[in-house]
C-alpha cells in the first residue's frame, strides 16, 4: 500500500514508522529538511515542500496514493492537504490529524476527512478503555458525525453473558467487528459465546450508541418480596377457655 504523509514530526515519524514496518511504501512531505535526519526513519522516501501546494503534491504523485495522512500539528495545514487530495488527486481515503478539539467539527467529508483523529480524545478514551468495565467507550471516529469503533468489557452482570451472538438484538446500524478474549482476537460467528471480562468492538452510527448502551446495561435484579411478619395472636384468644 502507497501512503503519503503530510507532516513528519513526532505524530507524523510514529505513523510512518509502524507503516514502514509493516512493508508499506511510505512517503513523506515536510517543509524542514532537517527532519530527514532526526527522524530515524529508514526506508521511507522524502519531499521537502509545502503540502499545501498543489505544485508538492503532485511533484508526489498524490494521485497514486492509497491513503492520505494529514498528521501536521496545524489544523488549517491538515484540513486543506485531506480536501485537496480528495477533491483535486480523488484519493480513496484520507486521514486527518485533529490538534484542538474545539476544531473536531469541520473534521468531516465536507472537508475531505474520511476519518478524524483526536489525538488527545483517543488518548482518554484508551485510558478510560483500560480501566472502565461496563461501559461503551468511543474509540475512534469514522467520517466524523456518522460512525464509529466502540469498545465495551462485559461486566459479570451484564445481561448479554451466557448468550450467543446471534441471540443479541443488536441495534440497527451498529456491528459487532471482533472480540477480544484472553488477549487473543476472535473474529465473531453466530455461536461465540459472550463471556465475563471479553471485549466487545462495535462499528456503529453516533445515534445507535445510545441503544447499544442500553442493550449492554447490567441485568435489572428485581428487589425481594418483603417477608410478611405474622401478628402476634391475641392474647385472649391465645388463653381462651
Amino acid at each position: 500500500m502507497k501512503v503519503i504523509i503530510a507532516g513528519a514530526g513526532s505524530v507524523g515519524s510514529s505513523i510512518a514508522r509502524e507503516l514502514l514496518a509493516h512493508g508499506h511504501d511510505v512517503l513523506l512531505i515536510d517543509p524542514k529538511p532537517e527532519v530527514i535526519g532526526r527522524s530515524g526513519l529508514r526506508g521511507a522516501k522524502w519531499l521537502i515542500g509545502d503540502a499545501c501546494e498543489l505544485s508538492t503534491l503532485k511533484e508526489a504523485q498524490i494521485a497514486e496514493a492509497d491513503v492520505v495522512v494529514s498528521a501536521s500539528g496545524d489544523d488549517k495545514v491538515n484540513l486543506v492537504v485531506s480536501l485537496l487530495a480528495k477533491t483535486e488527486f480523488g484519493v480513496g481515503r484520507t486521514v486527518g490529524r485533529v490538534n484542538n478539539p474545539k476544531n473536531d467539527w469541520m473534521f468531516d467529508d465536507s472537508w475531505g476527512v474520511d476519518v478524524a483523529v483526536n489525538t488527545p480524545r483517543l488518548m482518554t478514551a484508551l485510558v478510560e478503555e483500560a480501566v472502565e468495565i461496563g461501559d461503551v467507550v468511543r474509540l475512534l471516529t469514522l467520517r466524523t458525525g456518522v460512525a464509529s469503533l466502540v469498545e465495551f468489557t462485559v461486566p459479570a452482570d451484564a445481561s448479554i453473558v451466557g448468550r450467543t451472538v446471534g441471540e443479541v438484538d443488536w441495534p440497527a446500524d451498529c456491528t459487532l467487528v471482533a472480540i477480544l478474549r484472553d488477549q487473543v482476537p476472535i473474529s465473531p460467528s453466530r455461536d461465540d459465546v459472550v463471556d465475563h471480562r471479553d471485549e466487545l468492538f462495535f462499528i456503529t452510527t453516533l445515534e445507535a450508541e445510545d441503544a447499544l448502551r442500553r442493550l449492554l446495561a447490567p441485568r435489572t435484579t428485581a428487589a425481594p418480596a418483603e417477608e410478611r411478619v405474622p401478628e402476634p395472636e391475641d392474647e385472649d384468644d391465645a388463653f381462651d377457655g
